[in-house]
């Protein structure tokens, strides 16, 4: 996670000088975005909360998002990635919300796609999403890439790079 921290400071103090703020809805990173972010002192001002969306329990009762919100869409897709940061940032009325759904690995996902695969959006004052796939089957290293890339994203949307 260490790696993680440079980039979260500089999105830290971009919504804080923004006076903006954020909710995280994460899959396959494991809680590692929103530990990121939490690590920076101060996280109260701009952090209102996150989620692992793991499993469709918790996608249910995190996101309110519905089977029949699901038809037509796959997990781990910029569309469905797109609908969970949306949903999470209604929940918790924020500024922006970061999502990411994907297969770490080492095995593919039941959805078939490959370990190493992602999609991450981000929903605000205005939207991206993105897919990344790292052609690796190590989970750790996966997760890891996926959070760095996932604050990528969002530091580029926010204008804090």
């Amino acid at each position: 996670m260490e790696s993680l921290l440079p980039l979260a400071e500089k999105i830290a103090a971009r919504l804080i000088e923004r006076k903006e703020t954020v909710a995280v809805a994460e899959g396959s990173a494991g809680g590692l975005i929103s530990a990121a972010l939490l690590a920076v002192p101060g996280a109260s001002a701009y952090f209102v909360g996150g989620a692992v969306v793991y499993t469709g329990a918790a996608r249910s009762a995190f996101t309110d998002i519905s089977m029949e919100d699901m038809k037509g869409l796959r997990p781990a897709s910029e569309p469905y990635a797109a609908l969970l940061a949306k949903r999470i940032r209604e929940r918790l009325n924020t500024t922006w919300a970061l999502a990411e759904a994907g297969a770490a690995g080492p095995s593919d996902n039941r959805y078939g796609d490959p370990a190493g695969h992602t999609c991450i959006a981000v929903a605000g004052p205005s939207q991206r999403a993105f897919t990344l796939r790292t052609g690796s089957s190590d989970r750790r290293a996966n997760m890891r890439a996926f959070a760095a890339r996932a604050l990528e994203l969002f530091a580029n949307e926010i204008g804090a790079k």
